[in-house]
């Protein structure tokens, strides 16, 4: 039996922290707490509570998105991101922090520019591009 992969996200309703396996994302993932829908085909919202455990408790690739929402080439970046979620459902979680609701973590990832795309493995932060991108750019610093 392969290894199963696991994410950690926090539910969108109840803020209740649950683990996903990411090889049953196709039966639909609920919260453990409010049973609603666990949605890993978009990107998830994560904050300065929940950032380290979110990037440290994924077996998959993660994918954060450092952004405001006044940002002009943020708002370009956001469809982009939308499509490549859902195209990679299951192999690398994608997020997204607000950077003015979530200073501390920003100035802790030294992030001096929006958007900032930063991906994590096992905890550790291996890519990092700064400026809106065409989705295939996402793809090379997801691989590179």
């Amino acid at each position: 039996m392969p290894d199963t992969k696991k994410v950690t996200v926090t539910c969108q309703f109840c803020l209740t922290r649950n683990r996903v396996q990411v090889e049953k994302i196709d039966a639909g993932p609920r919260c453990a707490e409010c049973k609603k829908p666990i949605l890993l085909d978009r990107p998830i919202k994560v904050t300065d509570d929940d950032f380290r455990q979110v990037i440290s408790g994924s077996d998959v690739p993660v994918m954060v998105d450092f952004h405001a929402d006044w940002c002009g080439p943020c708002k370009i970046m956001a469809p982009v991101l939308d499509e490549f979620a859902q195209a990679h459902e299951g192999e690398v979680l994608v997020a997204k922090l607000d950077t003015d609701r979530n200073a501390k973590t920003a100035q802790e990832l030294g992030i001096r520019g929006i958007p900032t795309l930063i991906v994590f493995r096992d905890g550790e932060e291996s890519a990092r591009q700064t400026g809106a991108v065409p989705r295939e750019k996402l793809e090379a610093l997801l691989n590179g």
